[in-house]
C-alpha cells in the first residue's frame, strides 16, 4: 500500500471538499543577496509523489566570478535535478562528471548508495553580470533503489518533449504526462514539467498520476475560482480533474508529482533514507573523510576542499 502523509481515509470526498488538498507558502532564506524559497518538505507535506525537496533559487544577478560556490558535499537515497530558467551552473561529481547546467536542459544525478558533487558559477570567461533563476529538486528513491550505484544522465533542452498550442508551451522534464514521455530514466513513475502560459490560457493537470502539485514561479493562476500568485505550491486531491487558468499577466509553472513511495523518508542534511540507520552510516562515512577507500570520494578536478559534516 502506498503512503501519503496528508491523506486520511475518513476525509470526505466528491463535492464535500475542495480539489486543493494543501497550499504551501515557501520559507525564504537570504544567502547574502541570493534568495532561496523552500516549498518542500513542508509541515503538512513531506513529499508530492516522490519529490521530497523543492527550492526556488533566485531570481538574482551574479557579478563575474561571484555567485554560487557550493563545495563538494555528499548525498544518499535520492536523485537531484537543477532546472534553470536563466544563467548556468558548473556541476562536478565523484563519477568524474564535469558538466554545465544550462536553461531547459536536464542533469539527473542519482545518488543511490552515495555520491559527492559541487555546484559553482566559476566560469573564468564571464565578464558581465549573469542573471540566475531556477528550481532545484530532490526525488526520493524507492527502497529497492536506495543502495544502487550512483549515476548521471544528461539531456539537452532540444531532446525534451515540448507540447504547444492554445497559448501554452509545456516542456516535459521527467517522466510521462499528456501522452508524452521524457528521455531520462527514473526509478519510479513521475512527472515534472515547465509550463509557460499566455494570459487566460488553460492547462489540465495530468489525471493519470496518484499525486499531483503545481508551483507558481511567475505570474498567477486561477484554480476553481481562487487565484494563486507566484511563490505558492498547491497540492491536489488524488483523482480530481483539475484545470489551471493563467492570470492576466500569464504564468510560469512547475508541475510535479507521481507515484507515492512505500513509506516516509528521513532527511538529515543532504541525506535521504527510509531508515535512521542508513542516515547514521552515511554520516559516519563522511566524518571519516576516507576519500580513497571509503563510501564517498571527492569530484576529480574539485577535490581541494569539501563541506564538513554539520555538528548537529
Amino acid at each position: 500500500m502506498s503512503w501519503n502523509p496528508a491523506l486520511d481515509p475518513h476525509c470526505p470526498t466528491g463535492d464535500d471538499v475542495d480539489a486543493i488538498d494543501v497550499v504551501i507558502v515557501p520559507r525564504a532564506r537570504d544567502l547574502g543577496g541570493f534568495e532561496v524559497r523552500r516549498a518542500l518538505p513542508a509541515p503538512r507535506r513531506q513529499m508530492v509523489g516522490p519529490f521530497i525537496f523543492f527550492d526556488q533559487m533566485g531570481p538574482a544577478e551574479f557579478l563575474p566570478t561571484r555567485g554560487l560556490d557550493v563545495r563538494p558535499h555528499p548525498h544518499i537515497g535520492l536523485a537531484t535535478i537543477s532546472y534553470l530558467y536563466r544563467g548556468r551552473m558548473h556541476h562536478r561529481d565523484s563519477l568524474g562528471t564535469d558538466a554545465w547546467i544550462e536553461p531547459g536542459a536536464v542533469n539527473w544525478m542519482v545518488a543511490g548508495y552515495g555520491i559527492t558533487h559541487s555546484e559553482r558559477t566559476d566560469d573564468a570567461t564571464q565578464t558581465d553580470p549573469m542573471p540566475f533563476f531556477g528550481i532545484q529538486t530532490w526525488v526520493a528513491l524507492p527502497k529497492d533503489h536506495e543502495d544502487r550505484p550512483p549515476e548521471f544522465q544528461h539531456a539537452e533542452a532540444a531532446a525534451l518533449p515540448v507540447l504547444e498550442g492554445e497559448g501554452k508551451e509545456v516542456r516535459l522534464i521527467l517522466g510521462h504526462a499528456w501522452g508524452a514521455r521524457a528521455p531520462v530514466t527514473t526509478a519510479s513513475e513521475m512527472f515534472y514539467a515547465d509550463a509557460v502560459l499566455a494570459p487566460g490560457a488553460k492547462l489540465p493537470m495530468p489525471d493519470d498520476h496518484e499525486d499531483r502539485g503545481v508551483y507558481v514561479t511567475e505570474g498567477a493562476v486561477d484554480v476553481a475560482g481562487d487565484t494563486f500568485e507566484a511563490g505558492r505550491m498547491m497540492v491536489f486531491r488524488p483523482g480530481d480533474r483539475v484545470s489551471l487558468t493563467a492570470g492576466p499577466a500569464g504564468a510560469r509553472l512547475m508541475l510535479l508529482g507521481g507515484e507515492t513511495l512505500e513509506g516516509p523518508r528521513y532527511i538529515w542534511w543532504n541525506f535521504v533514507a527510509s531508515s535512521k540507520e542508513r542516515i547514521e552510516e552515511a554520516k559516519e562515512a563522511w566524518r571519516r573523510e576516507d576519500w580513497s577507500h571509503g563510501r564517498f570520494s571527492l569530484p576529480p578536478g574539485d577535490d581541494a576542499e569539501f563541506i564538513p559534516l554539520p555538528p548537529r
